[in-house]
């Protein structure tokens, strides 16, 4: 998923953790390669190519997931800005950046596809989906459950920073993770403790396009006058939820949410 992943599990007997440990890469990879948005045989590029319509449960269920996240952030979170994402990185010029970007930008947003029974209808031929800021906090989510059916009672999962701790550790204290100072990546500016909750961190320091002169965020979005922060953490009881919202509060910082935020 284009980062690094950790996984820590506090158990007794190696047998059983190597097992549930296997069992969670597995289906981390199985994740990676069903929606890759770049691998044009991979589930979510067949829809984008409009090859194929049809959709399984769990693909059903993510889009439903998104489109439900769509209407919370009031059309912030929206996982159809692939419709534009591709011109940041083949664009050399903010002239035809900001020209092809326009047009594009009226097929942007969850409206322009429909969920009927189990197929996917586009109102368009050109709105795609991306769920890059989306499968990886839902990985998380179930590797979380995988270890917990697995009756593993403490444990941390790491996927590039989506964070989702699981009980305490054996020392009875709560997991404690830091929060990168976005001002010096060297330091952490803060920490938090998490028993039982899930910490994802959006920024913007990490990844970015440059087009001339001009440095944009890897965080995309259409409306790109409001002023945002460095970074944005959030402490829920879902990594999913999590991440959604500390992806839409870097875009909207005004965004209202019942969990824990922490902005830098």
């Amino acid at each position: 998923m284009s980062s690094p992943a950790e996984l820590i599990i506090f158990c007794d007997d190696k047998t059983r953790s190597d097992k549930v440990a296997k069992a969670v890469l597995q289906d981390a990879k199985r994740l990676e390669k069903k929606y890759n948005y770049y691998d044009e045989n991979s589930i979510l590029s067949k829809i984008n190519q409009r090859v194929d319509e049809r959709l399984d449960h769990e693909t059903k269920f993510l889009l439903l997931e998104a489109k439900k996240y769509y209407q919370a952030t009031k059309g912030v979170f929206d996982i159809t800005i692939a419709t534009i994402k591709d011109l940041y990185s083949s664009q050399k010029s903010i002239k035809s950046l900001e020209k092809l970007k326009n047009d594009l930008l009226p097929f942007v947003g969850c409206e322009h596809f429909a969920i009927k029974k189990d197929k996917i209808i586009f109102d368009n031929e050109f709105t795609k989906l991306d769920l890059g800021g989306f499968v990886k906090e839902y990985a998380v989510d179930r590797a979380s459950m995988i270890i917990k059916k697995k009756r593993i009672k403490s444990a941390l999962v790491n996927f590039g920073g989506d964070i989702y701790a699981i009980g305490k550790k054996p020392n009875g204290e709560k997991f404690k993770i830091g929060i990168k100072d976005p001002n010096d990546k060297t330091r952490h500016k803060t920490f938090v403790q998490l028993q039982d909750q899930a910490l994802t961190t959006s920024a913007s320091y990490e990844r970015n396009y440059q087009i001339e002169d001009k440095n944009f965020s890897h965080i995309i979005s259409k409306d790109t006058t409001q002023k945002t922060p460095k970074s944005v953490s959030v402490i829920s009881n879902s990594c999913l939820t999590s991440g959604v919202y500390s992806t839409s509060l870097m875009i909207d910082p005004n965004i209202k949410t019942e969990y824990r935020v922490i902005q830098l």
